[in-house]
């Protein structure tokens, strides 16, 4: 079975994929395209869902074959994209929306053979600016980046409706961060990836923020001052050596 999620920012895509990939015992594929140097979402499928074979920069061949030989699949669509997608023109699949009731839009219900209560949106569509960062290999200063994040969230750089990214922490661990206006309050989430405490990991972490009127080169200067540095990190994880398995991530 082949299906294809779509709706608002923020709608809670990603997490009703997550509740369905749990129910499924054999193998499976998602794919999330057009998230370009910033799969935050594939990441966080990836590491509740070690068996998901994850496309998001795959050629459409290997996609091909997955969905030839039957295993099941989820597309996330970003509410950026267009919903109808050309490799599945001749393949069954089914349509699942997002759309909360305040805001349901009559493209996504027409759209969709099947609508499910999602998270509500007060983002502007036409005026909606989104900015994504890259931070693989970089590694946080906690406060700072709790800092910068209250400041994100708060409106400091401009009119932020939705912000998520993940974080590498000094004391090895990754947190998937995860903000929405219409929600109340931030979700920290540490990520089940192995703790690197021994130089820079070598996995992907990044930014990415939607909103309007973003200060872009302020978010960036920003988020440059949390990095830490080498002598810094390697400090931290001179700490952490004896106590913590060394891992290489």
């Amino acid at each position: 079975m082949i299906t294809v999620v779509a709706g608002p920012c923020g709608a809670g895509k990603t997490t009703w994929i997550l509740q369905e990939l749990a129910q499924i015992p054999t193998p499976a594929v998602y794919v999330t395209p057009g998230v370009g140097s910033a799969p935050i979402d594939a990441t966080r499928v990836q590491a509740r869902c070690p068996q998901v074979e994850i496309f998001d920069h795959q050629s459409e061949t290997e996609l091909l074959q997955r969905l030839t030989a039957g295993v099941p699949a989820y597309f996330e669509l970003g509410f950026q994209l267009e919903t109808d997608i050309p490799l599945l023109a001749t393949r069954p699949h089914r349509r699942v929306a997002l759309v909360a009731e305040e805001n349901q839009e009559t493209s996504w219900q027409l759209w969709a053979d099947t609508v499910i209560q999602g998270n509500p949106s007060t983002l502007d569509l036409q005026a909606a600016q989104l900015w994504r960062a890259p931070l693989s290999g970089q590694v946080f200063d906690s406060p700072s980046l709790d800092t910068f994040w209250q400041e994100l969230t708060q409106g400091a750089y401009g009119e932020v409706h939705r912000a998520k990214g993940i974080f590498e922490q000094s004391d090895g661990q990754a947190f998937h961060l995860d903000f929405m206006n219409s929600l109340p309050g931030n979700a920290y989430t540490e990520l089940n990836l192995p703790r690197c405490v021994q130089g820079r990991p070598n996995r992907f972490s990044g930014l990415e923020v939607v909103g309007q009127g973003l200060d872009e080169g302020a978010i960036a200067a920003t988020l440059k001052d949390c990095y830490l540095s080498d002598s810094l990190l390697a400090a931290h994880q001179a700490t952490l050596k004896d106590s913590v398995p060394l891992e290489v991530a």
